[in-house]
């Protein structure tokens, strides 16, 4: 994944939560782009979560970058 492909999924109007897949299987939500803070070189990026915890991840070493389906991007209801 590039700098650039994670910029234009931050910028794209409207914006839609997307998923950063990783190497070892994980998958980093994206629910708003101003929770993504990067580095000044684009390497690093730290995504925040709704709950305050975060992952640091280097962006070079991501595998891809995929949109959450409609009515997956929400937090889930608990009964």
């Amino acid at each position: 994944m590039t700098s650039e492909r994670l910029t234009e999924m931050l910028e794209a109007t409207p914006f839609q939560p997307f998923d950063i897949r990783l190497a070892d299987g994980r998958a980093i939500r994206v629910q708003h782009p101003e929770f993504v803070a990067r580095s000044p070189s684009g390497r690093t990026a730290v995504v925040f979560q709704p709950d305050d915890s975060m992952t640091i991840i280097d962006v070079f070493l991501a595998v891809s970058l995929g949109r959450v389906a409609p009515g997956r991007g929400g937090s889930r209801r608990r009964r």
